[in-house]
């Protein structure tokens, strides 16, 4: 199915802990310098971090590096480490005296999964994965399943293992649109109704879940246009999983857009045509890269029991 690699320039760095009390970890993605990004959060309980400085109207217009979490809201501590490696590498919104590097972040909750609450992504794994990304070669193969932010992820109420997954597609005309995913919904694959009705909610309060994408595209967009297409990838959730966007969910969709290729702006029909095709390839890679951490995520032992790979159809 590709990966979010195929965006030339794009690198993903994963790192985790799975013992002595953790599931969790950072997932990292690294766009080149100058690459504009955007961003839509839909869920109903979101954690994030530096989202607001990606609004249209806001005054920087480019991102250097997205970090996806786990560990809620206290994991978003590995922003911080990512944006010290960024520093460190010149990389971030020149001021007078140096930088600040543009590091948005998201969270899924996995909070004492592994057995310690306390056991959660800080800034040095942060660091550790923003500079995993940055050794890696262009257009390297993507670590998929139980890596990284996906360490810990579960979907349907915590009964299935979630994890980490990607694709991607070319269009005509060279234009590449690749999607990273990190599954830890509330819901189960969409049309799978034997397994909703095998693990009914009953009067259990809501787990506390999210999906988080990141979708990137080698074409051209303003940051406009990036805000449009990650609202539109945001269809890709709601067709893999049922239910998706609920309050119990922080579902969030990041677009980075490195800008190499043009679209065909010739007269406004065909900017228009050039925009709705990529941002329905966005919305189809954000469902395949949810589909395929589904299907990569393999079964851990937890101490509150198995959480068992998901066996149902995943298309």
């Amino acid at each position: 199915m590709g990966a979010i690699t195929d965006v030339a320039g794009i690198r993903v760095g994963h790192v985790q802990k799975s013992d002595g009390g953790w599931l969790s970890g950072v997932t990292v993605v690294l766009p080149p310098a100058g690459t504009t990004g955007s961003v839509d959060v839909r869920g109903g309980g979101p954690g994030t971090h530096e989202t607001d400085a990606l609004d249209p109207t806001t005054m920087t217009s480019t991102v250097d590096a997205v970090v996806l979490t786990g560990g809620s809201a206290y994991g978003l501590a590995a922003a911080h480490g990512a944006q010290r490696w960024c520093e460190e590498n010149g990389r971030g919104f020149a001021v007078p005296g140096g930088v600040v590097p543009i590091v948005p972040a998201a969270a899924i909750f996995d909070l004492g999964r592994g057995g310690d609450f306390a056991a959660r992504p800080d800034a040095a794994m942060g660091y550790a994965a923003t500079a995993d990304a940055a050794a890696r070669e262009d257009g390297h193969d993507v670590e998929r399943g139980n890596v990284g932010a996906g360490t810990g992820a579960a979907i349907g109420r915590g009964t299935y293992k979630g994890g980490v997954g990607t694709a991607s597609v070319t269009l005509e005309g060279g234009v590449v649109v690749g999607a990273l995913a990190v599954v830890n919904a509330l819901g189960l694959p969409f049309g799978d109704d034997a397994a909703r009705r095998n693990h009914p909610a009953g009067d259990q309060p809501a787990p506390l879940n999210t999906t988080l994408a990141v979708v990137a595209t080698n074409a051209l967009l303003d940051k406009a246009e990036c805000k449009r297409t990650a609202s539109a990838a945001h269809a890709g959730l709601a067709r893999a999983l049922n239910p998706s966007h609920t309050l119990a969910d922080g579902d969030t969709v990041f677009c980075l857009a490195i800008g190499a290729l043009a679209l065909d702006r010739s007269s406004e029909a065909a900017r228009q045509v050039s925009l709705i095709t990529l941002q329905s390839a966005a919305a189809d890679v954000v469902r395949l890269a949810i589909m395929d951490g589904i299907a990569n995520a393999r079964a851990v032992s937890t101490p509150g029991g198995e959480m068992a790979a998901y066996g149902g159809i995943v298309r």
